[in-house]
């Protein structure tokens, strides 16, 4: 591990958040990286002007949010911040923040439309067995939601992965946690699963035709059906 500078706190913000922000800095400026140790505790905490206590109560927060691992009787270690786990808890983020999740709508109408006619000018005979095993599947749990998600997330995933471009999958993967806070709402209405079967029908269909303006304007319309959908579902919990 390189030699790491922590600075002593200016105290705007309550101590242990400024602890957080001073780790959070040091990662971001690469000067902390995954499976770096921290210095002891006492010595950190003297290296930052601040009292033991409000030292571990920040890095409790930073371990809550996977940034850091405490390992009894060994230290405390910068985690290796797999994008998974940094988004575990945004989940919930995006269940108090309507605007958030429609800003995510915003991006997936963006990539997952130019996505999917990727896909439909690469997709493997392999893949469309797939699909069709995944539209059984959400045909058998239109009245089952959780299985209807997870049925739903596949289909995603195959039409991500047939598109052929690893970069794209990479980003879709980074916001797939995220995204499971507005299906777990949506999903949970009928109407919108049978619905949503009847689109991806139509987006297979459109794979299958290897037609990739077809195939993007099925994602397209069936993505702005879920945001609106969702939309209303916020507007009708406002109401009450």
């Amino acid at each position: 591990m390189t030699e790491t500078t922590f600075s002593p706190l200016q105290k705007q913000q309550t101590v242990a958040e400024a602890i957080s922000a001073e780790i959070l800095d040091l990662l971001r400026q690469k000067e902390l990286k995954p499976g770096d140790k921290l210095p002891p505790e006492r010595e950190l905490a003297e290296m930052l002007g601040v009292s033991r206590p409000s030292l571990r109560e920040a890095l409790r927060a930073l371990s809550i949010m996977k940034v850091v691992e405490v390992r009894q009787g060994d230290g405390t270690y910068v985690s290796a911040l797999k994008t998974e786990d940094l988004v575990e808890h945004l989940e919930f983020v995006f269940m108090l923040d309507d605007s958030t999740t429609l800003q995510l709508f915003e991006a997936r109408k963006i990539v997952e439309t130019g996505n999917a006619s990727l896909a439909a000018g690469r997709i493997s005979d392999e893949e469309l067995a797939a699909l069709h095993a995944c539209l059984e599947k959400s045909e058998r749990t239109v009245d089952d939601p959780e299985a209807f998600m997870q049925a739903d997330i596949e289909l995603h995933e195959i039409i991500t992965h047939a598109a052929r471009n690893p970069m794209l999958e990479r980003f879709m993967a980074s916001i797939r946690t995220l995204g499971h806070a507005s299906r777990h709402r949506t999903s949970h209405m009928k109407k919108v699963r049978e619905k949503v079967v009847n689109h991806h029908r139509e987006i297979v269909a459109a794979l299958e035709r290897h037609d990739p303006q077809a195939t993007g304007a099925a994602m397209l319309q069936h993505l702005e059906y879920v945001e609106e959908a969702y939309r209303d579902l916020v507007a009708s919990e406002q109401d009450k």
